[in-house]
């Protein structure tokens, strides 16, 4: 089984926390969306693939878990598991950890489903796509 995937790295800036002081749950999402990006690349779906082969990937469903909150400063990444990969979708997840404590900060699992960008349907991952993610497949954590 192969190690999650580094898939984001940044900072936790004093305009992404709310009133209470914590990095409010539009920041939480915004980063995992940026990790999307970086998973999809890894597999082969970068910016080039989509729009050269007009192609797109949909998220369809989504679970956070908020377990601890992250403040002003926090220097955070998210780790990536590919946890399945069908014909026309792909399931993974994302931990967000902060790196001064080491502890997972959410965690949150996607389905995404690849789409014909013209069709507006879904549609059948390229063999090269399937045989990249056949090689990244892992357990969820705790597992």
């Amino acid at each position: 089984m192969t190690e999650a995937l580094l898939t984001y790295r940044g900072t936790v800036y004093p305009w992404h926390c709310d009133h209470v002081g914590h990095m409010n749950v539009m920041w939480y999402v915004g980063k995992f969306d940026e990790a999307s990006w970086q998973l999809f690349n890894v597999l082969g779906l970068s910016a080039a693939y989509l729009r050269d082969a007009q192609r797109g990937m949909a998220a369809v469903e989504q679970h956070i878990s908020y377990l601890q909150e992250l403040q002003a400063g926090a220097v955070v990444c998210v780790r990536t598991r590919l946890l399945e990969i069908k014909e026309r979708s792909i399931r993974f997840e994302h931990e967000m950890l902060d790196e001064t404590s080491g502890a997972v900060a959410a965690r949150t699992t996607l389905k995404a489903v690849h789409l014909d960008a013209v069709a507006r349907r879904s549609v059948a991952f390229a063999d090269a796509i399937v045989a990249r993610a056949r090689g990244l497949l892992q357990a969820p954590a705790g597992a």
